[in-house]
């Protein structure tokens, strides 16, 4: 496994990250592996040399926290590994249970690190930016999370660019930590986050992990369209990533992904993570995966290096979209 580090930090990552919302409990989402099922694939990524494990706090309600905790702690090293876990959204309709506050972000990282059984948080992640609370605000619990020991390092998810160029002037402005990461929406289909956010993050030394590189399987040629609900359990019940995809061109860009893989004797998975680790911006694309052989093909991806007439080919299809993921 191929490692760089996380954006303009010391940190050592592998160049894939195993994505753990997929693990937890059944009873939050139907296609959720639960312990039993999910602790190979854990195993599967320590072994191919992952080391970069994401979950959330909302993920299976806390529950995919404490899978990812017990699983980590008996198949891996801790001081090797980077895990990284996110807060913002809410997990009931009392008052305090979700946002950015400062009494809310220090109450779910307590609550996280319990779940996890880990002493500090590398990676700590606002999952969606709270336009209810000051950033100031946000900016200060986080860096006070840092210099307490609880965080080594602190992120972002999908937003606006100048939402993130606000933050790093905040932080910088004041002294305290600023964002390493940006964990955005970024595949083959959906690549509005060129124009503005990834520049950004270049220019910054931020490092780019993109949540659903793979378009929710889309490219990997496993779904039979772009408004196929019954090829997964995921596909029958994901409303929220039908509405991401099936704009205009997105066809002739899966179709594209094929070709390529099948020159190439790969998976179109492994060509569309190839793609995404060709960007000088990205760090490590977030892979879910419910199969051991979808983890295979995401570890053998770091190995294929597309040429620049199939990275063209790959890119010509794809037209403006409407702006996606930011809530």
């Amino acid at each position: 496994m191929k490692t760089t580090t996380l954006g303009a930090t010391g940190v050592t990552v592998s160049r894939i990250a195993l994505g753990c919302m997929s693990y937890g409990t059944s009873r939050w989402r139907p296609w959720v592996l639960d312990e039993d099922d999910a602790r190979p694939f854990y195993r599967r990524a320590i072994e191919a040399g992952i080391n970069f494990f994401d979950t959330s706090d909302m993920y299976s309600q806390g529950v995919s926290e404490e899978v990812t905790g017990r699983a980590l702690k008996e198949y891996g090293r801790r001081e090797e590994l980077v895990v990284a876990t996110k807060v913002f959204f809410p997990w009931g309709e009392g008052p305090n249970l979700g946002g950015l506050s400062r009494k809310h972000i220090v109450e779910a990282c307590e609550a996280s690190l319990r779940r996890l059984g880990i002493d500090a948080i590398d990676l700590y992640q606002i999952h969606r930016w709270d336009s209810n609370t000051p950033l100031e605000e946000t900016l200060a619990a986080l860096d006070h999370l840092v210099q307490s020991g609880k965080v080594r390092y602190i992120g972002a998810s999908s937003g606006w660019a100048w939402q993130m160029a606000h933050a790093l002037g905040l932080s910088d402005q004041h002294g305290w930590a600023r964002f390493v990461s940006m964990q955005n929406h970024y595949n083959l289909i959906y690549r509005e986050e060129e124009r503005e956010m990834i520049p950004l993050c270049q220019a910054e030394g931020v490092g780019v992990i993109p949540w659903s590189p793979l378009a929710r399987g889309h490219l990997t040629g496993a779904r039979e369209s772009l408004d196929d609900r019954s090829s997964t359990k995921r596909a029958e019940t994901d409303e929220y990533g039908h509405r991401l995809y099936g704009g205009p061109g997105d066809a002739d860009i899966i179709e594209a992904v094929k070709a390529v893989a099948k020159e190439r004797g790969a998976e179109p998975a492994q060509v569309a993570l190839a793609w995404l680790l060709s960007k000088p911006a990205v760090t490590a694309p977030i892979v879910g995966a419910t199969k051991l052989e979808h983890l295979d093909a995401a570890v053998r991806a770091v190995d294929l290096e597309l040429t620049d007439e199939e990275i063209e080919r790959l890119e010509a299809p794809y037209r403006p979209h409407e702006i996606m993921g930011h809530s």
